[in-house]
């Protein structure tokens, strides 16, 4: 599946705050002296942006999305040291991975499936850090009645196939941390929570707009009214979306 450019740009000063920065800057170190990084499903080259503090200049990207117009983005975004790979990921096999020394994605596991990342991890000999990944807590100031019942259905619409057979969804992190980590990674994990509040009621608007058109596919017939409840009440709303960034090394990095 593909995001529109509008979407990725109106998330992505929430995801650059809430990356936790601890994990980044590792991730970085371990990227090497000269770095080669694989982005997975990199839109438009948001996580270039985010490490583009803690790389030496000389760091290579190499872009894959299926999405053409947003790897065009992406590619004139960090110029010459990108270059674009247009393939669908459900290709493990047609990944550039050789010579790499990083590979990386954001709010991606959520949407892949066990099988996906089974199918990955055997092709890394590299670090892997995947941020952003949904892990199923929502939580609003104020509450309101229906704020569970959303949640819930959210979440199990979140499990849907998303173009890679049945999603990860809020599961994303804790179990692909446990298939790196059965595959001998060492893996670490940290919290990256978005913290909503006034100053970004557009990108509110615009999840609950989302988040109600999937509790309403899941089958509860009143998050219409959920949704223009809280888009009315915008400059009153404090929203905690839970996520988890996750870093994997093999053991023969030390």
């Amino acid at each position: 599946m593909s995001f529109s450019a509008e979407w990725l740009a109106l998330r992505e000063p929430a995801d650059h705050a809430a990356r936790d920065k601890k994990l980044l800057r590792q991730a970085a170190l371990w990227a090497g002296q000269n770095p080669v990084i694989l982005d997975l499903g990199c839109g438009t080259g948001a996580t270039a942006r985010a490490f583009s503090d803690v790389l030496p200049v000389n760091a290579q990207w190499r872009l894959v999305d299926s999405d053409s117009e947003l790897l065009d983005r992406a590619a004139a975004e960090i110029g010459s040291t990108a270059k674009t790979h247009l393939l669908d990921l459900n290709e493990i096999e047609a990944l550039p991975l050789e010579g790499v020394t990083l590979v990386t994605a954001s709010a991606l596991l959520d949407l892949v499936s066990e099988a996906w990342v089974n199918a990955l991890v055997p092709k890394l000999d590299v670090p892997f850090y995947a941020s952003l990944n949904y892990e199923g807590t929502m939580n609003w100031t104020p509450v309101g009645q229906l704020d569970e019942e959303i949640r819930l259905a959210f979440n199990t619409h979140q499990r849907t196939d998303k173009g890679f057979g049945p999603a990860l969804g809020p599961d994303a992190a804790e179990r692909s941390a446990e298939i790196f980590q059965h595959s001998g990674f060492k893996v670490n994990c940290a919290d990256s929570p978005w913290q909503l509040g006034p100053g970004n009621e557009k990108l509110l608007f615009e999840l609950i707009e989302g988040i109600a058109q999937a509790a309403t596919d899941a089958g509860v017939k009143n998050a219409t009214d959920w949704c223009r409840a809280r888009q009315d009440n915008l400059s009153d709303t404090d929203c905690v979306i839970g996520h988890v960034d996750m870093l994997a090394k093999p053991t023969h990095i030390s």
